[in-house]
Protein backbone atom coordinates (compact mmCIF):
# COMPACT_ATOMS: atom_id res chain seq x y z
CA UNK A 1 0.00 0.00 0.00
CA UNK A 2 1.09 3.69 -1.03
CA UNK A 3 1.24 6.70 1.33
CA UNK A 4 -2.04 7.93 -0.20
CA UNK A 5 -3.79 4.80 0.62
CA UNK A 6 -2.26 4.84 4.81
CA UNK A 7 -3.59 8.51 4.92
CA UNK A 8 -7.15 7.17 3.80
CA UNK A 9 -7.21 4.52 6.58
CA UNK A 10 -6.40 7.55 8.62
CA UNK A 11 -9.12 10.43 7.52
CA UNK A 12 -11.38 7.00 8.30
CA UNK A 13 -10.04 6.21 11.20
CA UNK A 14 -10.21 9.89 12.67
CA UNK A 15 -5.96 9.09 13.58
CA UNK A 16 -3.15 11.50 12.24
CA UNK A 17 0.03 9.99 10.17
CA UNK A 18 3.00 11.50 12.17
CA UNK A 19 5.34 13.02 10.02
CA UNK A 20 8.98 13.96 11.72
CA UNK A 21 12.22 15.70 10.14
CA UNK A 22 15.94 14.66 10.57
CA UNK A 23 19.60 15.85 9.74
CA UNK A 24 21.52 12.87 10.51
CA UNK A 25 21.27 9.79 11.42
CA UNK A 26 20.85 9.13 14.97
CA UNK A 27 18.07 11.84 14.58
CA UNK A 28 16.93 9.16 12.19
CA UNK A 29 17.05 6.24 14.39
CA UNK A 30 15.07 8.33 17.42
CA UNK A 31 12.15 9.02 15.34
CA UNK A 32 12.05 5.52 13.78
CA UNK A 33 12.28 3.95 17.31
CA UNK A 34 10.19 6.21 18.94
CA UNK A 35 7.16 5.25 16.72
CA UNK A 36 7.97 1.26 16.48
CA UNK A 37 8.20 1.31 20.81
CA UNK A 38 4.56 3.26 20.34
CA UNK A 39 3.35 0.13 17.94
CA UNK A 40 4.83 -2.42 19.82
CA UNK A 41 3.60 -1.33 23.30
CA UNK A 42 0.00 -0.94 22.62
CA UNK A 43 0.04 -4.27 20.25
CA UNK A 44 -0.88 -2.54 17.02
CA UNK A 45 -0.44 -4.25 13.65
CA UNK A 46 2.61 -2.26 11.71
CA UNK A 47 0.19 -2.86 8.29
CA UNK A 48 -1.93 -0.43 9.34
CA UNK A 49 -0.01 2.70 9.96
CA UNK A 50 2.64 4.47 8.28
CA UNK A 51 5.77 6.99 9.02
CA UNK A 52 6.47 10.07 7.65
CA UNK A 53 10.26 11.58 7.84
CA UNK A 54 11.17 14.41 6.18
CA UNK A 55 14.02 16.04 5.20
CA UNK A 56 13.70 20.33 4.22
CA UNK A 57 16.34 21.73 1.80
CA UNK A 58 18.45 22.82 4.32
CA UNK A 59 18.63 19.33 5.64
CA UNK A 60 18.87 17.36 2.66
CA UNK A 61 21.79 19.53 2.03
CA UNK A 62 23.15 18.79 5.05
CA UNK A 63 22.78 14.98 4.84
CA UNK A 64 22.86 13.85 1.25
CA UNK A 65 19.41 13.04 -0.71
CA UNK A 66 20.42 9.95 -2.00
CA UNK A 67 22.16 9.58 1.67
CA UNK A 68 18.85 10.26 3.19
CA UNK A 69 17.44 7.96 0.78
CA UNK A 70 19.83 4.72 1.98
CA UNK A 71 19.21 5.60 5.60
CA UNK A 72 15.77 5.03 5.85
CA UNK A 73 15.62 1.92 3.40
CA UNK A 74 18.16 0.62 5.89
CA UNK A 75 15.51 1.42 9.08
CA UNK A 76 12.55 -0.03 6.94
CA UNK A 77 14.81 -3.10 5.69
CA UNK A 78 15.75 -3.76 9.61
CA UNK A 79 11.77 -2.83 10.95
CA UNK A 80 9.58 -3.88 8.29
CA UNK A 81 7.89 -0.86 9.01
CA UNK A 82 6.45 1.53 6.56
CA UNK A 83 8.58 4.84 6.30
CA UNK A 84 8.02 7.18 3.72
CA UNK A 85 10.63 9.59 2.59
CA UNK A 86 9.47 13.04 2.56
CA UNK A 87 11.32 16.24 0.86
CA UNK A 88 9.74 18.79 3.19
CA UNK A 89 9.29 22.47 2.28
CA UNK A 90 11.14 22.65 -1.50
CA UNK A 91 10.65 25.94 -2.44
CA UNK A 92 11.48 25.49 -6.75
CA UNK A 93 10.69 23.01 -8.87
CA UNK A 94 14.74 22.18 -9.46
CA UNK A 95 14.97 20.97 -5.69
CA UNK A 96 12.12 19.13 -5.84
CA UNK A 97 13.20 17.39 -8.88
CA UNK A 98 16.71 16.22 -7.26
CA UNK A 99 14.34 14.66 -4.32
CA UNK A 100 12.50 12.85 -7.21
CA UNK A 101 15.63 11.47 -8.58
CA UNK A 102 17.07 10.43 -5.51
CA UNK A 103 14.22 8.53 -4.76
CA UNK A 104 12.10 10.09 -2.09
CA UNK A 105 8.76 8.95 -2.01
CA UNK A 106 6.67 12.20 -1.90
CA UNK A 107 7.56 16.22 -2.12
CA UNK A 108 6.24 19.31 -0.66
CA UNK A 109 6.16 22.41 -3.04
CA UNK A 110 6.53 25.07 -0.43
CA UNK A 111 3.93 28.03 -2.20
CA UNK A 112 3.35 29.73 0.81
CA UNK A 113 3.55 33.41 0.54
CA UNK A 114 3.12 32.93 -3.91
CA UNK A 115 0.54 34.66 -5.80
CA UNK A 116 -2.26 31.55 -6.87
CA UNK A 117 -1.26 31.59 -10.27
CA UNK A 118 2.62 31.61 -9.55
CA UNK A 119 1.90 28.43 -7.03
CA UNK A 120 -1.12 26.65 -8.91
CA UNK A 121 1.64 25.99 -12.06
CA UNK A 122 5.32 25.54 -9.96
CA UNK A 123 2.95 22.78 -8.09
CA UNK A 124 1.63 21.23 -11.31
CA UNK A 125 4.86 21.12 -12.78
CA UNK A 126 6.58 19.30 -10.16
CA UNK A 127 3.24 16.83 -10.04
CA UNK A 128 3.90 16.20 -13.68
CA UNK A 129 7.65 15.52 -13.38
CA UNK A 130 6.74 13.07 -10.51
CA UNK A 131 3.94 11.40 -12.07
CA UNK A 132 6.41 10.57 -15.08
CA UNK A 133 8.99 9.18 -13.19
CA UNK A 134 6.02 7.32 -11.32
CA UNK A 135 5.54 5.67 -14.41
CA UNK A 136 8.62 4.55 -15.43
CA UNK A 137 9.60 3.55 -11.86
CA UNK A 138 5.90 1.97 -11.57
CA UNK A 139 5.67 3.29 -7.87
CA UNK A 140 4.03 6.12 -6.04
CA UNK A 141 5.32 9.40 -5.82
CA UNK A 142 2.69 11.76 -3.93
CA UNK A 143 2.92 15.53 -3.85
CA UNK A 144 1.67 18.20 -1.26
CA UNK A 145 0.90 21.84 -2.30
CA UNK A 146 1.05 24.64 -0.03
CA UNK A 147 -2.17 27.58 0.23
CA UNK A 148 -1.58 30.20 2.59
CA UNK A 149 1.10 32.01 4.67
CA UNK A 150 2.59 29.95 7.14
CA UNK A 151 4.55 32.64 9.57
CA UNK A 152 7.21 31.91 11.87
CA UNK A 153 10.15 29.21 12.13
CA UNK A 154 11.42 25.92 12.94
CA UNK A 155 12.91 27.61 16.63
CA UNK A 156 11.78 28.83 19.92
CA UNK A 157 10.53 32.41 19.13
CA UNK A 158 8.75 34.78 21.58
CA UNK A 159 5.70 35.88 19.37
CA UNK A 160 4.61 35.53 15.99
CA UNK A 161 2.56 38.21 14.20
CA UNK A 162 -0.68 36.35 12.42
CA UNK A 163 -2.65 38.38 9.87
CA UNK A 164 -6.39 37.21 8.80
CA UNK A 165 -4.95 37.41 5.05
CA UNK A 166 -2.45 34.23 5.57
CA UNK A 167 -5.29 31.95 6.05
CA UNK A 168 -6.09 29.63 3.90
CA UNK A 169 -9.46 30.70 1.85
CA UNK A 170 -11.89 27.38 0.96
CA UNK A 171 -12.67 28.36 -1.88
CA UNK A 172 -9.00 28.96 -3.33
CA UNK A 173 -8.46 25.47 -1.83
CA UNK A 174 -10.87 24.12 -4.30
CA UNK A 175 -9.87 25.97 -6.77
CA UNK A 176 -5.80 25.15 -6.27
CA UNK A 177 -6.99 21.31 -5.82
CA UNK A 178 -9.22 21.09 -9.34
CA UNK A 179 -6.10 23.05 -11.29
CA UNK A 180 -3.21 21.12 -9.51
CA UNK A 181 -4.09 17.85 -8.50
CA UNK A 182 -2.51 17.63 -5.62
CA UNK A 183 -2.45 14.42 -3.09
CA UNK A 184 -2.22 16.32 0.30
CA UNK A 185 -2.62 20.45 0.67
CA UNK A 186 -0.77 22.15 3.74
CA UNK A 187 -3.58 24.84 5.33
CA UNK A 188 -3.15 27.86 7.58
CA UNK A 189 -5.82 28.07 9.79
CA UNK A 190 -3.69 30.10 13.10
CA UNK A 191 -0.93 27.63 13.12
CA UNK A 192 2.48 28.64 12.75
CA UNK A 193 6.22 27.35 12.82
CA UNK A 194 8.01 26.93 15.66
CA UNK A 195 7.38 27.28 19.06
CA UNK A 196 6.03 30.89 20.56
CA UNK A 197 7.05 31.23 24.16
CA UNK A 198 4.94 34.70 24.43
CA UNK A 199 2.34 34.12 22.92
CA UNK A 200 -1.06 31.69 22.70
CA UNK A 201 -1.76 30.05 19.28
CA UNK A 202 -5.76 29.63 18.69
CA UNK A 203 -6.54 27.30 15.89
CA UNK A 204 -9.80 28.25 13.58
CA UNK A 205 -11.38 25.20 13.49
CA UNK A 206 -14.23 26.71 12.02
CA UNK A 207 -12.34 27.77 8.88
CA UNK A 208 -10.51 24.02 9.00
CA UNK A 209 -14.16 22.16 8.87
CA UNK A 210 -14.82 24.52 6.09
CA UNK A 211 -11.71 23.85 4.20
CA UNK A 212 -12.02 20.38 4.48
CA UNK A 213 -15.74 20.51 3.53
CA UNK A 214 -14.07 22.20 0.32
CA UNK A 215 -11.84 19.73 -0.84
CA UNK A 216 -12.82 16.34 0.98
CA UNK A 217 -11.09 14.30 -1.61
CA UNK A 218 -7.57 15.74 -0.22
CA UNK A 219 -5.57 15.19 2.52
CA UNK A 220 -5.03 18.01 4.77
CA UNK A 221 -1.84 18.50 6.44
CA UNK A 222 -0.81 20.37 9.63
CA UNK A 223 1.97 22.15 9.71
CA UNK A 224 3.81 23.86 12.65
CA UNK A 225 2.35 21.19 14.98
CA UNK A 226 5.37 21.74 18.00
CA UNK A 227 3.61 23.86 20.61
CA UNK A 228 0.06 22.59 20.14
CA UNK A 229 -1.81 21.21 22.73
CA UNK A 230 -2.96 17.73 22.86
CA UNK A 231 -6.59 19.03 22.50
CA UNK A 232 -5.55 20.92 19.94
CA UNK A 233 -4.86 17.98 17.74
CA UNK A 234 -7.79 16.36 18.73
CA UNK A 235 -9.67 18.85 16.82
CA UNK A 236 -7.40 19.32 14.05
CA UNK A 237 -8.10 15.51 13.37
CA UNK A 238 -11.65 15.44 14.13
CA UNK A 239 -12.15 18.33 10.99
CA UNK A 240 -9.93 16.47 8.76
CA UNK A 241 -6.01 16.79 9.26
CA UNK A 242 -4.59 13.46 8.68
CA UNK A 243 -0.85 14.58 8.10
CA UNK A 244 0.60 16.43 11.42
CA UNK A 245 4.13 17.67 11.20
CA UNK A 246 6.76 18.42 13.87
CA UNK A 247 10.15 19.84 13.86
CA UNK A 248 11.20 22.31 16.18
CA UNK A 249 9.63 19.96 19.62
CA UNK A 250 12.33 16.93 18.30
CA UNK A 251 15.32 19.66 17.61
CA UNK A 252 15.03 21.22 20.82
CA UNK A 253 15.12 17.47 23.06
CA UNK A 254 18.40 16.69 20.57
CA UNK A 255 19.44 19.82 21.48
CA UNK A 256 19.45 19.70 25.48
CA UNK A 257 20.18 16.26 25.38
CA UNK A 258 23.33 16.62 23.92
CA UNK A 259 24.03 20.03 25.74
CA UNK A 260 23.51 17.58 29.12
CA UNK A 261 26.09 14.90 27.89
CA UNK A 262 28.31 17.41 27.32
CA UNK A 263 28.22 19.30 30.31
CA UNK A 264 28.00 16.02 32.21
CA UNK A 265 31.26 14.69 30.49
CA UNK A 266 33.40 17.53 28.75
CA UNK A 267 36.18 15.53 28.45
CA UNK A 268 34.21 13.36 26.20
CA UNK A 269 35.66 12.45 22.70
CA UNK A 270 33.47 9.36 21.27
CA UNK A 271 30.44 10.40 19.53
CA UNK A 272 28.15 7.98 20.46
CA UNK A 273 28.39 8.10 24.28
CA UNK A 274 27.81 12.03 24.70
CA UNK A 275 24.73 11.52 21.68
CA UNK A 276 23.08 9.08 23.87
CA UNK A 277 20.80 11.54 25.38
CA UNK A 278 19.86 13.42 22.49
CA UNK A 279 18.66 10.28 21.09
CA UNK A 280 16.49 9.63 24.67
CA UNK A 281 15.13 12.42 24.60
CA UNK A 282 14.36 13.02 20.73
CA UNK A 283 12.99 9.55 21.11
CA UNK A 284 10.99 10.67 24.08
CA UNK A 285 9.12 13.64 22.33
CA UNK A 286 8.61 11.40 19.46
CA UNK A 287 7.05 8.63 21.47
CA UNK A 288 4.57 11.62 23.17
CA UNK A 289 3.15 12.83 19.70
CA UNK A 290 3.11 9.58 17.73
CA UNK A 291 0.12 8.39 20.69
CA UNK A 292 -1.44 11.39 20.14
CA UNK A 293 -1.84 11.50 16.91
CA UNK A 294 -2.68 7.79 16.77
CA UNK A 295 -5.48 9.09 19.35
CA UNK A 296 -3.89 5.95 21.88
Amino acid sequence: MGLNGYLKVAKERKFAVPHFNFASAEQLKAIVLGFKKVLDSHNLPSSDYALMVGTSEGEAKFLGYVEARKLVDAWKLDTGLNIFLNADHHKSFESCKEAVDSGYDTVLFDGFGLALEENVRTTRQVIDYAKSVSASRRTEITVEGELGYLRGESKMQEMVELKPEDFTKPEEAREFVQKTGVDRLAVVFGNIHGVVTKQEERLDFELLKKINGAIPNVFLVLHGGSGLSKDDFKKAIENGITNIHINTEVRVAYREGLEKDLKESPGETTPYKFLDEAVEKMQGVVEGKVKVFLNL
